[in-house]
């Protein structure tokens, strides 16, 4: 017989979105269960190993308080248990990888030791269930209403039946909305049906935006060459059209550009950490892919603490634009991920064996994949790295024209009544699986209003990420971590406060005194709802 396990909320995925959705209700009082299907909570900061992508005030204003939690936590975990050196220790805005993409680039087992001290207490108090691994599979819908969700466990087969009042969908790929029948959509709309600038003519429900299996490597003294990789010759005649070169190569489109650029790979330069000022207004950051995304400098940490920096490989070569992961069969699903692994994995080797070194030699034999860092024994990431959901259809859909500075300008973006939370990065889409090239323009430093975390229909189901009432051109910028991270903690925060006052969402959202109420409530949780005077970049 299947067990069936009940609490107020249940949070099916503990990415970013899971977490603060969790601690959100949590906060509020309120049981919760959250379901995670790998081993580690987090997703983008953790399992997919990716860096936060942020902009460039969140040092000051534009997060929540418990993200800006999260990140002083990251900080303050490297100062009490790692040998920083005294200049590092005394950097108040600590970035322990001093990588260019990110102001905070950390290893990813920091940021899930934050987050697992963040649910700590509540595990403890016993209001916190989290089931790992386990994924949805099925659900049972009575009208407009999720009574329960019946998750599996990846590796025994065991199910459990989890019900609740609230249903927050916080899965990568948003796999609830299909199960409950939610109306949704996937891939490109089209330009007639959003008016957005970007958007082709017809839409393209199967382009999505490529995944990326990441990798850490970090370069000592030897030969760490690995065995030739499966499909090796495959990946490295491997090249896009647009591409000006092979995939495996330093040659590729800027994505802001889309002129054909080079990049270097200078593995250990000797840097000073403290000089890297990670701020996308002035550059991308990844003309040179070691500090691109580097995760731990060396010389942030006492002389012989670290052999090598360590460099988080999410660039471009890794991109998997051979098909999608989204409503296929399981089989497909599997196909395409291992093929994404042998695509990273190929990468790597070619890394090691024929990339060209500024000395006119080929490879770096002393490059090692990092798998300890990263969690897995294969030595990849332990999850791929989504960019792109199944997206619900809301009560307010997000449209390009709503946010990018090219059509608003520095009228800035709009300007919503529900507006529950505030998020600012380019739109930035990587080259999809229909064989598109990047779209990568400037946006405004936008709002999130409550009705794009509505479903048309259903009553009691809540998106918490990517699953959001973005388009595929708007998700872009509303897909990065402290964006993902705010729209989990509002699902968590209004599930609870409709369960302690007797209302719908919708009828928070629809009615200007229920709304004013919640919006108040979110100030007081921390919640930004509306931007100071910045300007887009």
């Amino acid at each position: 017989m299947t067990k069936e396990l009940n609490a107020d909320i249940v949070v099916i995925g503990g990415g970013m979105g899971g977490v603060a959705a969790a601690l959100g209700a949590l906060r509020s009082g309120r049981s919760v269960i959250m379901t995670e299907e790998f081993d580690w909570l987090g997703g983008q900061m953790t399992s997919q190993a990716v860096p936060p992508d942020e902009h460039s005030w969140v040092e000051q204003f534009g997060v929540t308080r418990s993200y800006r939690q999260l990140r002083n936590g990251v900080r303050q975990y490297y100062r009490d248990h790692y040998p920083l050196t005294e200049a590092a220790r005394a950097w108040g805005d600590l970035n322990p990888g001093a990588g260019w993409v990110s102001r905070l680039c950390a290893e990813p087992r920091v940021g899930l030791a934050v987050m697992e001290a963040m649910l700590m207490p509540y595990r403890g108090s016993g209001r916190l269930t989290v089931l790992q691994p386990y994924r949805p599979i099925a659900a049972d819908v009575d009208g407009d209403l999720v009574r329960s969700v019946t998750v599996m466990h990846r590796d025994s087969g065991d199910r459990l039946v989890l019900s609740a009042p609230y249903v927050i969908d916080a899965t990568e790929l948003g796999d609830l909305l299909p199960l409950t029948g939610a109306e949704y959509v996937t891939g490109f709309e089209a330009q007639s049906d959003t008016g957005e600038p970007s958007a082709p003519a017809t839409a393209q429900p199967d382009n999505m935006q490529a995944v990326s299996i990441c990798f850490a490597v970090d370069h000592v003294d030897g030969d760490h060459t690995i065995d030739k990789p499966e499909n090796y010759d495959y990946w490295r005649a491997y090249q896009p059209e647009f591409w000006g070169g092979p995939l495996l190569g330093w040659k590729g489109p800027n994505p802001r550009t889309l002129e054909i650029t080079e990049r270097s790979f200078t593995p250990n330069p000797d840097d000073d950490p403290l000089l890297v000022d990670a701020d996308q207004r002035r550059s991308a950051g990844d003309s040179n892919l070691w500090t691109f995304r580097r995760i731990a400098a060396r010389r942030n940490f006492l002389p012989g603490a670290y052999a090598s920096d360590i460099c988080l490989v999410n660039w471009p070569m890794i991109d998997y634009m051979d098909g999608s992961i989204i409503d296929v069969s399981e089989v497909e699903k599997a196909r395409h991920l291992k093929a994404a692994a042998e695509l990273s994995h190929a990468a790597f080797y070619w890394l090691q064996t024929e990339a060209p070194r500024t000395d006119g030699g080929y490879g770096f034999k002393g490059l090692r994949l990092r798998g300890d860092v990263t969690g897995t024994d294969h030595g990849l990431a332990m999850a791929p790295y989504i960019r792109e959901s199944r997206r619900i259809l809301p009560v307010t859909r997000i449209v390009e024209q709503d946010l990018s500075y090219s059509v608003r300008g520095e009228a800035g973006a709009l300007n919503y009544r529900d507006s529950i939370g505030v998020g600012m990065y380019r739109i930035d889409l990587h080259p999809s699986t229909g064989g598109d090239n990047y779209v990568d323009v400037p946006s405004c430093p936008f709002e999130i209003p409550l009705g794009a975390l509505l479903p048309q229909r259903l009553r009691n189901l809540l998106p918490a990420g990517k699953n959001i009432g973005t388009t595929h051109i708007t998700n872009g910028c509303y897909r990065l971590h402290p964006v993902e991270w705010n729209i989990g903690e509002v699902a968590g925060l209004l599930s609870a406060w409709c369960l302690e006052r007797g209302l719908t969402p919708h009828q928070v959202q629809a009615d200007d005194g229920h709304l004013a109420d919640f919006q108040a409530h979110l100030h007081h949780q921390g919640i930004e709802i509306r931007w100071p005077d910045v300007r887009g970049y």
